[in-house]
């Protein structure tokens, strides 16, 4: 297989650091072009599936604009520009509820969409987590920070309560590693 190559881009809406669209010219591999391929930039971003050394899962029941009503969610957030996701991640982790981690496993990384680009989702496992002070979260959203057992993620996650795709998604995946 071979892939796409783009011939030309064109910024058609740079709104903020968060959203950029774009227009691609896009040669498919038997040389059909398509002119105008819609190509959205927004930053890369990191969710942390947390677990304290109690064996307690960390998450927020919160809002979204997008979502009615509230969702469970991970720690996660945008990356600054130049930052690992590593250092992203574990930034986000103290940040957002006090806490680090001695124990940091990768769950990959993913395209948030493979046809539109909108950013990469790096997943982070963070084991033997422990509160060292209090957190300094600068989110819109309201949100109350949960420490749930495994059974009650499993039971959230199989009825819906992880309302966003990739909070569902790091869920299952931390899950599937935990089980080993």
């Amino acid at each position: 297989m071979q892939p796409w190559r783009t011939l030309s881009r064109q910024t058609i809406l740079n709104h903020s650091k968060y959203l950029t669209v774009e227009n691609h010219a896009v040669e498919l591999p038997d040389g059909r072009v398509i002119p105008d391929w819609p190509w959205i930039i927004a930053p890369d971003y990191v969710n942390v599936l947390t677990v304290t050394g109690e064996g307690k899962f960390l998450f927020f029941r919160q809002t979204k604009y997008a979502v009615e009503g509230t969702s469970l969610a991970p720690v996660g957030g945008y990356m600054e520009p130049g930052e690992e996701p590593l250092a992203a991640a574990q930034r986000e982790l103290l940040e957002e509820t006090g806490y680090t981690a001695p124990d940091w496993v990768s769950l990959g990384t993913y395209w948030t969409d493979g046809n539109r680009g909108v950013g990469r989702g790096n997943l982070f496992l963070a084991r033997g987590a422990r509160r060292v002070q209090d957190p300094h979260a600068d989110d819109l959203e309201e949100q109350e920070l949960l420490r749930l057992s495994q059974k009650e993620v499993e039971v959230a996650l199989a009825t819906g309560e992880f309302r966003v795709l990739a909070w569902a998604g790091i869920v299952a995946l931390g899950l599937l590693h935990l089980q080993g």
